[in-house]
């Protein structure tokens, strides 16, 4: 059986965009989409295992990854215009209708593609994304506040995850100590040495603050969920410092039959839970 990951790279509006692809293009077709601060690497585990069954893309955002990072005269990095680019993808690649894993910053995006195209559309896993209020939590407060009321002064106090101890501690905070081991180092490795690139600390600082429009977005997210109820799965790990827990109940108010699953892991499950994940996917696909 076939496991190959294959790397590739495709204009999109003359921007390249980067994507891992495997499986053959036969089988049902899974999107998965990243959050901040990685890229596709961080579904390489799960594309090996579930390639003999499925087809499974995982494209590189501009500015993150291998995507082509543009100045930002010529890119505008919002959510609703990565969003735009990754409907784009898909038709580049010819991706007809597919099923897509969201997490984190892939959340928001890939639910504006589903909003944009919905006829593509076949079912939906989260794993520690947003659609609804509850999972913006109190660590929250003072992000809310400066995009209602930005100082210098609170930039510089907010900002210190954009550094190469913040970008680690994306993948270690709020681990216990006996699941730390399962985090790979080179992954907050890869993601710092990327960040680096001269102009992209402050690209993922504005991108950051256009998460204010995400939650303008949440109303939309869940009256798609009402209107087309696509099959869902969530996956939750519960010690996830960035997303609160109290998101994972929400998806049931506007999805009857939602799936939902809480772990005993952090914001990174395919990390630390990854064989538990995979089971729970399989499952559901």
């Amino acid at each position: 059986m076939a496991r190959q990951i294959l790397n590739k790279s495709i204009k999109v509006d003359g921007i390249d965009i980067f994507y891992r692809e495997a499986g053959d293009r036969k089988n049902p077709a899974l999107l998965l989409l990243h959050g901040f601060p990685t890229s596709s690497v961080m579904f390489k585990n799960l594309m090996t295992a579930l390639s003999d069954r499925f087809y499974l893309v995982a494209p590189d955002f501009p500015g993150f990854g291998f995507s082509a990072f543009p100045d930002k005269d010529k890119f505008e990095y919002t959510f609703r215009n990565i969003a735009v680019y990754m409907d784009k993808f898909t038709d580049a690649i010819g991706l007809k209708r597919f099923s897509i894993y969201l997490h984190d910053y892939g959340c928001p995006i890939g639910l504006r593609m589903c909003i944009n195209h919905p006829e593509k559309i076949e079912k939906l896993i989260f794993q520690n994304g947003n659609a609804y209020d509850e999972g913006i939590g109190p660590e929250w407060d003072e992000y809310k506040d400066y995009w209602q009321n930005p100082s210098p002064e609170k930039k510089e106090k907010l900002t210190g995850f954009l550094s190469e101890e913040g970008v680690r501690s994306q993948y270690t905070a709020g681990l216990p100590e006996e699941l730390l081991p399962a985090v790979s180092p080179e992954l907050w490795m890869i993601d710092w040495d990327l960040m680096k690139r001269p102009g992209n600390i402050d690209m993922q600082w504005e991108l950051n603050c256009d998460f204010a429009d995400n939650l303008r977005m949440f109303p939309a997210f869940q009256d798609y969920f009402r209107t087309y109820q696509p099959p869902a799965l969530v996956i939750w790990g519960k010690y996830d410092v960035f997303f609160n827990i109290k998101e994972a109940a929400c998806y049931k108010k506007d999805l009857p039959d939602v799936q939902t699953y809480i772990i005993d892991g952090g914001h990174w499950a395919l990390e630390t839970n990854f064989d538990e994940v995979l089971k729970l996917i399989t499952d559901f696909l």
